[in-house]
């Protein structure tokens, strides 16, 4: 059940974060996010009443333990490291285009 919601979350939207209210690394890419200007969908797992059950889910899903866990365009993406390792190399914002989640500038 958990694992079909999790699965539908992410269905439905471009970006999403999978978060605690309280993690210093979840905030970290969800204002990274804001930054960019992207949009995207935040799942607190620790104010969810089924939070624990989609995070056990996300476990079995892709293997990660820690949040954030970030979804983009459908693909799992990682955590925070992952989601900053991105955005240096410069393969985020293309990612994020890619997704639908950020207005491309009409030049």
């Amino acid at each position: 059940m958990a694992l079909a919601k999790a699965k539908d979350i992410v269905a439905s939207s471009p970006v999403v974060v999978f978060s605690k209210t309280y993690c210093p690394y979840c905030k970290r890419v969800k204002q990274l996010l804001a930054q960019l200007g992207a949009t995207y969908k935040v799942v607190e797992l620790n104010v969810e009443g089924d939070g624990s059950e989609i995070q056990s889910a996300l476990i079995e899903w892709t293997g990660q333990k820690t949040v954030p866990n970030v979804f983009i365009g459908g693909k799992h993406i990682g955590g925070c490291d992952n989601v900053m390792a991105r955005n240096n190399s410069g393969s985020l914002v293309p990612l994020l285009t890619e997704a639908g989640a950020l207005a491309t500038s009409a030049a």
